[in-house]
């Protein structure tokens, strides 16, 4: 399985070419620290209970949400965790380029089809400990997957059996999926990008995940250029205000 390819476009050709693999092309670097640190401040944003799986979300499309997530799977598995990662964005996937796996049977199939079991739709990474979940073929009603028993079911079945499950989820102003997953899940992050996001946006994605009783643990300032030059910005806890 090759795991990553270069040169990749992040806005425009994510679910042609995958995202960037900073944790795996440059592993000591200064990005893959931050990486590294936004693991650390996860791991200890709920002190009552481990959290056995999160959402990765945003306001709108292109702010880079699943390039954290591929990423941060990265960060835990190599932590020594068993990591699954699912690319639960039906409408816009991106793990089976970032992972090359050709036409691969994933999340639809076996939301759809009942001769395909969980055990048909798990990847094994290149990454020890990281196991991937393509989404598989776009279906024509992705929200109504995602907030099916079948899928609740499996999201239950799943925290059995890993340390921590990152859902790359679409975002939030555009379709109600992220929503639905919030509420299933131990914590949400929102993914916000610098000098494109807009603050009314993120409001948004706020009230509507609040809405459902979805549990916000926090933000990701994305695209921060600093003294260092680094790529990604930081994590910070929900404001409760």
């Amino acid at each position: 399985m090759k795991f990553f390819k270069t040169k990749k476009q992040l806005d425009v050709n994510s679910m042609e070419n995958g995202v960037r693999m900073i944790t795996v092309t440059a592993p000591n670097s200064t990005n893959t620290e931050q990486f590294n640190t936004i693991r650390t401040n996860i791991e200890f944003s709920n002190i009552d209970k481990q959290l056995k799986s999160i959402v990765l979300t945003s306001s709108s499309a292109s702010e880079g949400k699943s390039t954290i997530a591929a990423n941060l799977a990265v960060s835990f598995a190599r932590q020594g965790k068993k990591v699954l990662l699912i690319d639960s964005d039906l409408r816009r996937p991106t793990i089976e380029a970032t992972f090359n796996i050709i036409n691969p049977i994933g999340l639809t199939n076996y939301l759809t089809e009942q001769s395909v079991s969980v055990n048909d739709i798990f990847y094994k990474t290149s990454i020890d400990k990281l196991y991937i979940i393509p989404s598989g073929p776009i279906p024509p009603n992705p929200s109504e997957l995602i907030g099916s028993k079948k899928m609740e079911k499996l999201i239950k079945m799943l925290e059995d059996a890993f340390d921590l499950i990152i859902y790359d989820a679409p975002p939030v102003l555009s379709v109600t999926d992220a929503q639905i997953l919030s509420t299933k899940v131990d914590g949400t992050i929102i993914v916000v990008r610098v000098n494109k996001t807009e603050k009314e946006a993120v409001k948004q994605a706020v009230e509507l995940i609040k809405h459902v009783n979805g549990k916000i643990i926090g933000t990701i300032l994305n695209d921060v250029v600093g003294e260092s030059n680094g790529y990604y910005g930081y994590y910070g806890k929900n404001d409760k205000r």
